[in-house]
């Protein structure tokens, strides 16, 4: 957002540059808009051009390329408006140097003047606001939606936290510590190497363990008379 409204202003400030040069001195006292479009095209010659068919024309064009680009926030229209700028400045210089045999830079009028650097500077500041613009967002980066690295797991749903990449069960389902579990099991029934531990005499079974009653113990029957 930021990059669009500083690049949008320094497009504008070139735009402004590039309508205002052709009413300054180009070259020899002679302003940018006593040039007419078709000098650029068939040569230099000392016409007087009416303002609308000047090199202010396509100055104009490019400014409201420029306006266009900033509104719907487009680089390559306000680049192209650079360009058209630029063009048609250095196709002048081309076309002048042509005409006076070569091109001289002086400070007494005679050479190229303030009306052409305001051209230059004003095409190049297009170009550099083209650059600072971002431009607009396609639809489908609009409508892609920011993905959560780490989401939060639904309360439903069996998962690590943080998440991991294995499945399973949660590291702590519950906030009280799990039991210790014995790790002796002791022997394996169905293992023979452990069969010699089966042969071993059983423990007496405890007094308490005693389902009979120890109160009323069962009666044994009496033994046979003797002859």
């Amino acid at each position: 957002m930021i990059r669009n409204i500083l690049g949008s202003v320094v497009a504008l400030a070139g735009a402004a540059s590039a309508v205002l040069s052709p009413f300054r001195d180009w070259y020899g006292g002679r302003a940018g808009q006593d040039y007419r479009v078709a000098d650029l095209f068939e040569g230099i010659t000392p016409t007087e051009s009416g303002v609308l068919v000047s090199i202010l024309l396509p100055f104009l064009g490019a400014a409201l390329l420029v306006v266009l680009g900033v509104v719907l926030r487009s680089r390559l229209v306000v680049a192209l408006a650079g360009l058209v700028v630029l063009g048609f400045t250095i196709l002048w210089m081309v076309r002048q140097g042509q005409a006076a045999g070569s091109l001289v830079v002086g400070g007494d009028g005679e050479g190229l003047q303030v009306g052409v650097v305001n051209a230059l500077a004003g095409g190049v500041l297009m170009l550099i606001g083209a650059l600072l613009m971002t431009g607009r967002r396609s639809r489908r980066e609009r409508e892609r939606k920011p993905v959560e690295p780490f989401a939060v797991p639904a309360a439903d749903q069996v998962d690590t936290w943080p998440p991991t990449q294995e499945p399973g069960m949660s590291v702590q389902t519950s906030p009280w510590p799990e039991p210790e579990v014995d790790p002796y099991t002791g022997p394996d029934p169905r293992d023979p190497r452990d069969a010699r531990t089966r042969s071993y005499p059983q423990a007496a079974p405890h007094p308490e363990d005693d389902p009979r009653d120890p109160v009323h113990p069962p009666h044994r029957p009496p033994p046979p008379p003797q002859g």
